[in-house]
């Protein structure tokens, strides 16, 4: 067992929460019983996640997307107020980390991505770390990435096929970054991977000459929150499980 105030100063610092600013808020959001043997991760803290957290006897819950976003409704009404409900009524804590949790160069999501995918990490699309640019570590074709794409993360990418035959330069920024295809156009990358597509994404990749991937926002964050859990499984002693809860998007 851990004291909940330990556990989340140890993951606060692990991963480097005061060089952020984020959309919401980093670390406990939720507070429950002060001591935690048993951890849940996912990646969003939707209802079902929650009653699986109840199911598995959670003390924490660790998530990816958690609450209080910036610009939300503050009312605590309808489904908002059921989630907290349940947290509150069973004691579980929730701890969310949202871009800490994307740039963490071994456990974050694009990190765990790159290992998922073989690429070789060269580089930082952003300052503070969200995104990556590298190489696969063998050349690829588009068909050969999209096809790799489908395998790893069992759900099949859309395509856009607009880039070169052979992709040695290949950059990548897990969920809902396809803003960010215009970064990789000026880094003379190959392709870009990310978790969704926006209308203007598909004119910007067949007119700059770049692949586009958008490989599911969900998809993608699963392996940040698992790699993180194992971790404090294996550093704290506690006993941990990954849930996942199916979403196509």
């Amino acid at each position: 067992m851990v004291a909940i105030q330990d556990l989340v100063s140890h993951v606060d610092d692990l991963l480097n929460v005061s060089a952020f600013t984020d959309y919401s808020p980093n670390g406990l959001q939720v507070q429950g019983r002060p001591h935690v043997g048993r951890l849940v991760t996912g990646v969003t803290a939707s209802r079902a996640l929650i009653e699986a957290a109840i199911q598995h006897g959670a003390d924490a819950l660790l998530v990816h997307h958690g609450y209080f976003w910036k610009g939300e409704d503050a009312r605590v009404t309808g489904m908002k107020r059921e989630r907290l409900r349940l947290l509150l009524a069973h004691d579980i804590n929730l701890l969310a980390y949202h871009l800490p949790l994307d740039a963490h160069p071994e456990l974050g999501n694009n990190a765990q991505l790159a290992r998922l995918l073989e690429f070789q990490v060269e580089g930082l699309m952003r300052p503070d770390g969200v995104g990556n640019f590298g190489r696969p570590l063998q050349v690829l074709s588009g068909q050969e990435l999209k096809d790799r794409i489908a395998r790893r993360l069992q759900r099949e990418p859309l395509w856009i096929a607009s880039g070169p035959e052979s992709i040695q330069r290949v950059g990548w920024c897990t969920g809902g970054a396809q803003g960010m295809i215009e970064q990789a156009v000026a880094l003379g990358l190959d392709a870009f991977i990310t978790g969704e597509v926006s209308e203007q994404t598909v004119h910007v990749a067949r007119e700059e000459g770049i692949h586009f991937f958008a490989a599911g926002h969900h998809a993608t964050e699963r392996y940040g929150p698992k790699a993180l859990g194992e971790y404090l499984a294996q550093t704290l002693a506690l006993s941990h499980e990954f849930i996942d809860i199916e979403n196509p998007i």
